[in-house]
């Protein structure tokens, strides 16, 4: 039998402890990084020049938007 077991080894309490941190770490940081972009975004607001010219067809959609920013 496998007579070497210990409650605090890496695949015991520390090792779950380890990989719960690991995981909360990663979800904080990629919030973090999502609220920075979603503010980046928001802050740069864009203005359409030339309405009545924009056909339906044929038409390039970056003539026509221009970033206010």
């Amino acid at each position: 039998m496998n007579e070497n077991r210990s409650v605090f080894s890496i695949d015991g309490i520390t090792g779950m402890l380890v990989a719960t941190v690991l995981l909360l770490s990663i979800l904080v940081g990629l919030t973090l990084w999502a609220i920075n972009v979603q503010h980046a975004s928001a802050a740069n607001y864009y203005d359409i020049k030339d309405e009545a010219s924009i056909k339906m067809f044929g038409s390039n959609v970056a003539d026509h938007v221009v970033d206010v920013k």
